[in-house]
């Protein structure tokens, strides 16, 4: 083999490495996103359970599904708080 294919090679081996960087990076995002919207969703699912002998509860429509899948278990504060100034 020549050199100048051995250094192809490499080259072509760093932009295969590159382009998987950043097609890794918004799938990691998603993973996080997804984990959010689930931890939130039990979250406010177990609230409502133990809210409902308080007289607390928080209604499950889509605005509320998208504030607790964006932000998670802040979001489920967010929407207590909201519902107690409201």
């Amino acid at each position: 083999m020549e050199l100048g294919t051995i250094f192809y090679y490499i080259i072509g081996l760093f932009l295969l490495y590159i382009i998987g960087l950043i097609l890794v990076w918004p799938i990691k995002k998603i993973f996080k996103l997804v984990g959010n919207g689930i931890l939130g969703g039990l979250i406010l699912l177990l609230f409502n359970t133990i809210g409902k002998y308080f007289g607390l509860g928080i209604a499950i429509n889509p605005l509320n599904a998208i504030i607790v899948g964006l932000l998670g278990v802040p979001g489920v504060i967010l929407l207590l708080i909201l519902q107690m100034i409201i």
